[in-house]
């Protein structure tokens, strides 16, 4: 199979791709070699059809009355993610929030390989977190050079994020994945993924006042 460019690849199916290959990594524990887009769609609550359209970019012909094969559609997804070498990452910002990431082991899998804190609080200086050392924000630029990361996770405070984008950015890195709650600016050879958690607490919070709504409403009353 020849390498699919992602850049072809839309961002919607993109953000799918991560749920597709969990239900593989399911069905392969246990001990299945090949799904249909039917199998995928109906456990992930989507359409078969978008489902197919989804793998068609993958390159990965999936066998009538059989499905795809669940191995070759695995490896597929991971190189159209760029998964199948994990990255190296330095991670900006070890609070709550920062030192909870630095012990997720599932990055990974997804490949990407924080090997570096960096925090401005002395008292951080020289210790480790879930067996990851955490830096000075003086020594980001020179770490940065000297092991070629190009990947930060930023998880400082909204009045610091501009500052340590730019610190990063004049350090080299070129991908910035933020979780501080505000937007920053960076030029045009930089990427930045924000993750704005307050949208995701806004929408659960509308959608469970809705379901409390209407459970409260009740039934019509009989005519």
């Amino acid at each position: 199979m020849e390498d699919a460019s992602i850049q072809s690849v839309p961002y919607p199916t993109i953000k799918r791709y991560p749920a597709y290959l969990q239900v593989l990594k399911e069905l392969k524990s246990l001990g299945l070699t090949t799904v249909s887009a039917r199998d995928i769609a109906e456990r992930l609550g989507l359409n078969q059809v978008q489902v197919r359209k989804d793998l068609g970019y993958s390159e990965i012909i999936g066998r009538p009355k059989v499905g795809y094969d669940i191995e070759q559609l695995t490896t597929a997804l991971h190189q159209l993610l760029g998964w199948q070498d994990p990255k190296e990452a330095f991670l900006i910002g070890a609070g709550a929030l920062g030192s909870a990431l630095l012990g997720y082991r599932g990055f990974q899998e997804y490949g990407l390989d924080i090997v570096a804190a960096f925090d401005s609080d002395a008292s951080k200086h020289n210790t480790a977190i879930h067996g990851k050392k955490v830096f000075p924000m003086e020594r980001l630029p020179e770490l940065a050079r000297r092991m070629g990361v190009l990947i930060a996770v930023l998880t400082v405070p909204e009045s610091e994020a501009q500052y340590c984008a730019d610190l990063l950015i004049g350090a080299g890195i070129r991908g910035i994945w933020s979780f501080s709650p505000c937007k920053i600016e960076v030029p045009d050879k930089v990427v930045v993924q924000r993750e704005e958690l307050s949208a995701g607490l806004a929408v659960l919070s509308v959608r469970l006042s809705e379901m409390l709504k209407h459970e409260t409403q009740g039934p019509p009353a009989p005519v």
